[in-house]
């Protein structure tokens, strides 16, 4: 597989703050989203959950299914139960052509608690790291076995946000689990995105292209505000439009070789950030970027 540009569909619609883009229809995202120039979307909280039903959807509008957020529990789950929990979400990927899934241990999260300030976000509990990278790593073979591979999203307001947090885990579990680089999350994290992805560039099967608006972070950071406050306050936009530096980044994907989808995740509120327009301004950023450094 050769690198493609995707988007998600925060950018139209928010899954974590429904009412965001709740008057836009699926048909809108899609023929706006290819409009713009991408390949493929991920999933979104308008999307049919069933191949037959959303893979006549995407053929109409000549898009790919990328991937799809799946929220884990094996902090709470054994494996078997996790097993059993991802079998409609796995089938779907799967039957559309989706090579990897988006996995967020969402255990004690409260990145979509509106009034919960992020930093008081749960903390891993350090005990539990080999246990958990061990089951981690189990349930990771088993759906690449079903072909597809764990994508690990390190996300604000989860136990697994900071640069620590994405060490432990990557050192815990075996390369079954792949990891999504997410530069506006580890840049909101207080993290440098090069770092984290230099450590384990061999790792990376996924990348949501997040930038951030410095000014907006340092405000909400020192408002000490909630995830969602902070994406209203328009923490994130799409890559090239902040203050990530894109250009070294994507000379180290190409450098180890990356082959997967790079992904404009910026969710914002589509009433101030015109969703075409955002998407177009992340697809012209993000494919100069990529063809700069030689990705496509």
């Amino acid at each position: 597989m050769t690198v493609q540009l995707g988007i998600n569909p925060l950018t139209w619609t928010n899954d974590d703050l429904p009412s965001l883009g709740a008057e836009t229809s699926l048909d809108t995202c899609l023929s706006e989203g290819k409009e713009a120039g991408f390949a493929g979307f991920e999933l979104g909280n308008k999307f049919p959950r069933e191949a037959r039903l959303l893979g006549p959807i995407l053929q109409r509008h000549e898009l790919q299914l990328v991937s799809g957020w799946y929220s884990g529990r094996l902090l709470e789950r054994s494996v078997e139960e996790e097993i059993a929990a991802v079998q409609s979400h796995l089938t779907l990927l799967r039957e559309l052509g989706a090579k990897v899934l988006v996995f967020a241990e969402v255990s004690g999260c409260i990145h979509g608690e509106q009034q919960t300030p992020v930093h008081l976000r749960p903390r891993f509990p350090q005990a539990r790291w080999q246990e958990y990278g061990e089951k981690l790593t189990e349930f990771a073979r088993y759906t690449q076995q079903q072909g597809v591979q764990i994508a690990y999203h390190h996300h604000m307001g989860t136990v697994i946000e900071s640069a620590d947090d994405v060490d432990n885990l990557m050192t815990h579990t075996g390369d079954e689990v792949g990891l999504l680089l997410d530069t506006g999350h580890l840049t909101f994290a207080g993290a440098d995105p090069l770092a984290v992805a230099q450590r384990w560039a061999s790792r990376i099967n996924h990348v949501h292209c997040k930038d951030v608006r410095a000014d907006v972070l340092a405000d909400v950071k020192n408002r000490k505000t909630s995830f969602l406050d902070a994406v209203l306050s328009g923490v994130f936009t799409v890559p090239g439009d902040g203050c990530v530096d894109y250009p070294p980044i994507m000379t180290l994907l190409k450098a180890n070789q990356y082959q997967g989808w790079l992904v404009v995740e910026a969710e914002q509120d589509p009433a101030i950030a015109h969703p075409l327009t955002y998407a177009r301004l992340g697809y012209n950023n993000l494919s100069r970027l990529a063809r700069d450094a030689g990705l496509i």
